[in-house]
C-alpha cells in the first residue's frame, strides 16, 4: 500500500534517519516510536507529503486516498459540527452539497440527468446514513448528541481536536496517517479508538507515546533510533525484546570480532621477530589490517533520572475533602465531592474530560476556588505541585534554566544545580536556555527536577505525561512508584496509572468511585465494559430514555 526504499532524512549535519526500506501493507497498523526529537513526526510528514525528503522514495499509489489529522481547527470555527466531522469524506460532502443546491433550484430549473448522478454517488457511499455515521464517530470520542449542531468554536481546544480526529475517521480512507491521536482524549475515548483501529481494513500509522495505546493497537513498529528507521513485527512490548536481542548480537558480533583482531595482534607481536613464523606474521599482519569493525550508531534514546525523596514525613492524615462544589456558568462541573487521602496513597484521579478532575486539583491547591465545601491538608504537609499547563509554573521572565533552577536553592552551590539539570537530561549547551524557549518536554522536565529539589512528601500532578517521551514517561512512573511519600495525580494514560496507583478515585456524573487497589484490580471489579464507550454511551441514552418515560407518565 505505502512503499518506502532507501529513505532519508537530514538537516545540515544531523542524520535523523538514512537507508530506511520497509513496506505498510493493508490490514496493518503501524506505530512509530523514538525519543522527542529522534524523527517520528518527520517520517510521518514525509509520508504525507507535507515534508520533503533528502533521499530515497516513497511510493503511494495515485488512487489512494489518504486520511491526515489536522491540527488546525481555526478554518472551521464558525461551522457546525457535524458538517466538519462530514467534510472528512470529500467526494460524498461534495456530492451532497451539490444535490442540495440542486434541489434548492429546482422550481427553476431541475437538473434530472445530474441529479441522478449524485444520486448513485450517494448511494454508492450509503450516504443518507452518513450524518448517523459522524454523529456515532463523535459519540464514540465523547462528544455529546446536544452539542453536534454547534458551531466548533463551542467546544474547548481539546474537543475540537478530537472533532477533527472524526473528521479523519469519517472520510473512510484507504490509509490513516495520524500524529498524537490519544492527545487530549480521556480513557474513555482512547478505548473507542483502539476498538476502531482494530476493526479497521485500512492501513493505520500512528505516532505515540502512549504505552497501552501501541500494544493494543500495534501489528508492527517502526522504531527511529540509531539513525535508522527500522520495522519491527508485533506490537510495543514484542518491539521492545526484539530490538534488545537485535542490538545484543550486533554487540556480542562486535566483541568476537574485537577478540580475533587482539588475537591476531598478540601472534603478530610474538612472532614477528621469530623466521620460522614471520610469513604467517607477515600475512597476519594483512588480515588485519582488512578487517574494518564498524562503530555501532549511539541510540538517540535517553533516560532522565526523576527522583522524589521526602525532607520528613507527613502526619497519617493528608488531605480530607468534604462537599466539595464547583460550577461554571450552567455547568456543574463538581457537585457535592468527598473522600480523604492518608499518608502513603497514591491516588489516581480517572474520569471523562470535562468532569472535574483538573478543577479539583486546582481547588485543593489553592488555584481554583471552591462555590462550596471544604478541604484541609494535614499535618505537616509539604506540597509538590505539576500543573497541566506546567508554563504557568515555569514563568515568561528572562530566565535561563540555570538561574529558575538556582533561584529555587540558592544556597546550594551552582555544581548541585547543574548536577540536578543533568539528571533529567540538561547538559551543558542546554542549562545557558532562556525558559522561554523550552519545549513541552524539556519544561516538563525542569518543573520535575524543581520539584525534587523542594522535597515534598505530597506529590500533586495533572497529567504529568502529556509532553514526555516513552522513556521519560518510564522514568517518571520508576520514580513515583518508588517514593515513599503521597502521590494525588490525574493522569489518561492507563499504563502509567497501571504503574503507579494503589488507590482509584474514578469522577463519574453520578458521584464518585473510590476503590481501594490498583488499576488492573479496578478494572476487574467495574466489569469488562467499564472502558467500553460504547456501552457507557448506550447506558446513558438508556437512562436518558426511561427518565423521560417517567416524567411523562409523571405528567399523566
Amino acid at each position: 500500500m505505502l512503499s518506502v526504499h532507501e529513505l532519508r532524512k537530514s538537516y545540515g549535519a544531523r542524520t535523523l534517519f538514512e537507508d530506511a526500506t520497509f513496506q505498510m501493507n493493508r490490514g496493518c497498523r503501524y506505530g512509530i516510536v523514538g525519543a522527542n526529537g529522534s524523527g517520528k513526526s518527520t517520517l510521518l510528514k514525509i509520508l504525507t507529503g507535507e515534508e520533503e525528503a533528502s533521499g530515497g522514495t516513497v511510493q503511494i499509489p495515485k488512487r489512494l486516498r489518504l486520511g491526515v489529522l489536522a491540527q488546525d481547527h481555526f478554518e472551521f470555527e464558525e461551522k457546525r459540527i457535524l458538517d466538519v466531522v462530514m467534510m472528512g469524506h470529500e467526494i460524498l460532502w461534495d456530492t451532497l452539497q451539490e444535490r442540495d443546491q440542486i434541489l434548492a433550484r429546482a422550481h427553476e430549473h431541475f437538473d434530472g440527468d445530474r441529479f441522478a448522478d449524485l444520486e448513485e454517488v450517494i448511494e454508492r457511499y450509503d450516504g443518507y446514513n452518513f450524518e448517523s455515521r459522524a454523529a456515532s464517530i463523535l459519540e464514540g470520542l465523547h462528544i455529546p448528541a446536544e452539542v453536534h449542531d454547534s458551531p466548533l468554536s463551542v467546544l474547548s481546544g481539546g474537543f475540537k481536536l478530537r472533532v477533527l480526529l472524526a473528521q479523519v475517521l469519517a472520510g473512510e480512507p484507504d490509509a490513516l496517517l495520524l500524529d498524537e491521536p490519544t492527545n487530549h482524549l480521556d480513557i474513555l475515548s482512547i478505548r473507542w479508538l483502539e476498538k476502531f483501529l482494530e476493526t479497521y481494513e485500512g492501513c493505520a500509522v500512528v505516532v505515540s507515546h502512549d504505552h497501552r495505546f501501541l500494544n493494543n493497537v500495534c501489528t508492527h513498529i517502526i522504531d527511529v533510533d540509531y539513525e535508522r528507521a527500522m520495522l519491527y513485527t508485533g506490537n510495543y512490548d514484542g518491539f521492545v525484546e526484539a530490538k534488545k536481542g537485535h542490538r545484543d548480537r550486533q554487540e556480542a558480533e562486535i566483541r568476537k570480532r574485537e577478540k580475533e583482531i587482539a588475537d591476531q595482534k598478540q601472534f603478530i607481536e610474538r612472532f614477528k621477530a621469530k623466521a620460522t613464523k614471520a610469513r604467517q606474521a607477515q600475512s597476519r599482519v594483512k588480515r588485519v589490517a582488512k578487517m574494518v569493525i564498524e562503530k555501532l550508531p549511539e541510540s538517540s534514546r535517553r533516560y532522565p533520572h526523576f527522583k522524589f525523596e521526602a525532607q520528613r514525613a507527613s502526619g497519617r492524615k493528608v488531605l480530607d475533602v468534604e462537599g466539595v462544589s464547583k460550577i461554571y456558568g450552567d455547568k456543574i462541573v463538581l457537585d457535592d465531592v468527598s473522600f480523604q487521602i492518608n499518608r502513603g496513597d497514591k491516588v489516581a484521579i480517572i474520569g471523562p474530560n470535562g468532569i472535574g478532575k483538573s478543577t479539583l486539583l486546582k481547588i485543593v491547591m489553592e488555584q481554583v476556588q471552591a462555590d462550596d465545601g471544604e478541604y484541609e491538608w494535614g499535618y505537616e504537609t509539604h506540597l509538590g505541585y505539576f500543573a497541566q499547563d506546567h508554563h504557568e509554573i515555569v514563568g515568561t521572565d528572562s530566565h535561563t534554566v540555570e538561574s529558575w533552577l538556582w533561584d529555587l536553592c540558592p544556597t546550594q552551590p551552582i555544581g548541585f544545580v547543574k548536577g540536578k539539570l543533568a539528571e533529567v537530561l540538561f547538559g551543558k549547551e542546554d542549562v545557558g536556555k532562556p525558559i522561554t524557549a523550552l519545549s513541552g518536554g524539556e519544561a516538563a522536565r525542569m518543573v520535575f527536577s524543581s520539584i525534587s529539589v523542594k522535597r515534598p512528601n505530597v506529590l500533586v500532578f495533572d497529567e504529568p505525561t502529556n509532553h514526555l517521551d516513552l522513556e521519560g514517561i518510564q522514568a517518571l512512573a520508576s520514580a513515583l512508584a518508588a517514593f515513599d511519600g503521597t502521590v494525588v495525580f490525574v493522569s489518561h494514560d492507563r499504563w502509567f496509572v497501571s504503574q503507579i496507583a494503589t488507590r482509584v478515585l474514578e469522577i463519574r456524573p453520578d458521584g464518585i468511585e473510590d476503590f481501594p487497589g490498583t488499576y488492573a484490580e479496578y478494572l476487574a471489579h467495574c466489569g469488562d465494559d467499564h472502558l467500553d464507550a460504547d456501552a457507557v454511551i448506550g447506558k446513558a441514552k438508556k437512562e436518558k430514555k426511561q427518565a423521560r418515560a417517567a416524567k411523562g407518565k409523571r405528567g399523566r
